[in-house]
């Protein structure tokens, strides 16, 4: 089964400056693996013809395939074209087709077509031309003759609005014809454990795993493993990952909140929809980010009620009906305000559920409550808990960090109650 490899050549100045994020290699890392392609280097070179050449040079000399974006624009500085054609061996010619679309699309947009446009319609003697409906400039792959046979670069335009429709409609079309195998991934999604304490549990099948492959990656106060398998014609990919997926669960299923789901209010909202059931939050220290993360998901109108921010005591009482005895007794920071705030947002709302969080996420200490002390709490007919979370990592600037945690353990607390949801009878 031969496995082919990738480079990915980003090039402009504008990116190595930190004018432009890079979001080219990300998108095309995600795009190569799924078309069953090595990535094992991404380069990013400024708009110099000697540099660009060194760095094209050395990509082909250990991959089989280099995407170049960028650099193929209409200025004295768009040189790409110029130097990978040259690198190849290979004249420009003007491309007719090309240059009619050009000047068809600057007629649409009523502008004149300056000669240097024309520019962008010179490419490579026998290339395939990627066409462009997006902008002006082609895109082109070409292959390797000689001493670069069996090579083959492909050169996209730079805006990620051009580039990414191109790459689809074109480039992966032409790499799926010709590659044996695919990758395929499942993304598996932790919480309420370290990446440490899980690659302990998981280590041998971590280390050991060659087909497929089991990567962890870190997130805030979250783990996801990308399990890939390397699939070939006719294999049945299900049969590849299904024995390492049930060796996970079976080890530390305990902490999984769901598969190829992105984040925790995804996996939430897709609970309470499938259940049939709502959720509305109650918050202080959070300050609203519970409500924000669940209405950032598309459909959470149908599943999320209300939230209410009650910062101050009096609000507590007024909206939540938390008890006066309560917050003079325990403060506003504790587990049992934090019980009747989930417990108020419920009886006042309506939902099925509520959550609630409380703390202190600094800078100081407060009414004798260190910073990082959270408490989240949920309510239900079939479920109530409290958590008391100490979130203080000694970080500077950690404020956000407290309330992003604090946020996701009211939320990991509703999706726990959907899962403890009894079946109707």
């Amino acid at each position: 089964m031969k496995e082919r490899t990738a480079e990915i050549l980003c090039v402009g100045t504008e990116l190595l400056m930190g004018n432009t994020v890079n979001t080219n290699a990300a998108f095309l890392g995600r795009e190569l693996a799924l078309l069953g392609l090595n990535l094992y280097h991404q380069t990013v070179v400024g708009d110099n013809p000697a540099r660009l050449r060194e760095a094209l040079m050395l990509a082909l000399s250990r991959a089989d395939v280099v995407i170049a974006t960028g650099g193929l624009g209409p200025t004295y500085d768009d040189l790409t074209k110029e130097t990978i054609a040259d690198c190849f061996g290979l004249p420009l010619e003007l491309h007719e087709e090309s240059l009619r679309a050009i000047r068809e699309r600057f007629e649409r947009m009523g502008r004149t077509c300056t000669m240097n446009n024309n520019k962008q319609a010179l490419l490579p003697k026998g290339c395939t031309v990627l066409p462009n409906p997006n902008g002006t400039a082609p895109g082109c792959a070409i292959y390797g003759q000689g001493e670069l046979a069996g090579k083959l670069a492909v050169m996209l335009p730079g805006p990620p609005r051009e580039m990414q429709p191109m790459f689809t409609d074109h480039v992966a079309p032409l790499l799926r014809r010709e590659s044996e195998t695919r990758l395929v991934s499942r993304c598996l999604y932790f919480f309420g454990i370290g990446e440490s304490a899980l690659e302990q549990r998981l280590h041998d099948l971590m280390a050991n795993g060659q087909n497929p492959t089991v990567a962890p990656y870190c997130k805030t106060g979250e783990v996801m493993l990308r399990v890939t398998a390397r699939v070939g014609e006719g294999q049945d990919e299900e049969a590849l990952l299904g024995p390492t997926l049930d060796a996970i669960r079976d080890q530390v299923g305990e902490y999984l909140y769901g598969v190829d789901v992105d984040s925790l209010e995804h996996a939430l909202v897709a609970a309470l929809g499938e259940r049939g059931l709502t959720v509305a939050a109650a918050e202080s220290v959070t300050g609203g980010l519970v409500a924000k993360r669940i209405t950032d998901i598309p459909g959470s109108s149908g599943v999320f009620h209300c939230g209410v921010v009650s910062y101050s005591n009096d609000q507590k009482q007024a909206l939540l009906g938390v008890s006066p005895d309560t917050l003079g007794e325990y403060s506003a920071v504790s587990a049992q305000t934090a019980r009747e705030m989930a417990a108020g947002i419920r009886r006042v709302s309506g939902a099925d559920i509520g959550v609630a969080t409380t703390g202190n996420a600094g800078p100081d200490a407060s009414e004798g409550k260190p910073v990082g002390l959270v408490y989240a709490a949920v309510d239900s007919p079939w479920h109530s808990r409290v958590l008391e979370l100490r979130l203080d990592r000694g970080d500077q600037d950690q404020r956000e960090t407290i309330r992003e945690m604090a946020a996701s353990h009211a939320l990991h607390l509703a999706l726990e109650a959907c899962a403890k949801q009894p079946p109707s009878r």
